[in-house]
């Protein structure tokens, strides 16, 4: 019998969140990061593309603002999608990438405006949801 794919370590199985209907469809016609935010305000992925707008044009607080209501929607998600606060959120399934995108970004920023313990605890949150998930969006 096959291990591939089986949970070895008895914890929690993946948390797998939904595709935002509408939102790839948006993002594929060109709508703006803040446009997108303000149509899909649920959406994790519209506030982490705001949150890394701002974080490459330099506005470092509003970019750490974009990411913390990015992440917190993200966790909203999570945790209607039946996630307990800890077990993976793999970076493979594409609708998870808007928590983890936001995730990063509010590393990022945090480190950025010196608060250094939550941006470690941050890259663990990270690395704990998915060990790949860093090496992925730095590409």
């Amino acid at each position: 019998m096959s291990l591939a794919g089986k949970n070895l370590l008895d914890g929690p199985e993946p948390t797998l969140l939904s595709e935002d209907p509408g939102l790839s469809e948006r993002i594929a016609a060109g709508d703006e990061a803040e446009d997108l935010a303000a149509r899909f305000p649920k959406a994790p992925l519209a506030w982490a593309m705001c949150a890394e707008e701002a974080l490459r044009e330099g506005r470092t607080l509003e970019g750490y603002a974009f990411a913390r209501v990015g992440y917190h929607r993200g966790l909203d998600a999570l945790r209607g999608h039946g996630w307990k606060g800890h077990g993976p959120i793999p970076f493979a399934h594409e609708p998870n990438r808007g928590f983890l995108r936001a995730l990063a970004a509010l590393g990022r920023a945090a480190a950025a405006i010196g608060e250094f313990d939550e941006a470690q605890r941050i890259q663990k949150f990270l690395n704990d949801s998915d060990p790949t998930a860093a090496e992925q969006l730095s590409r």
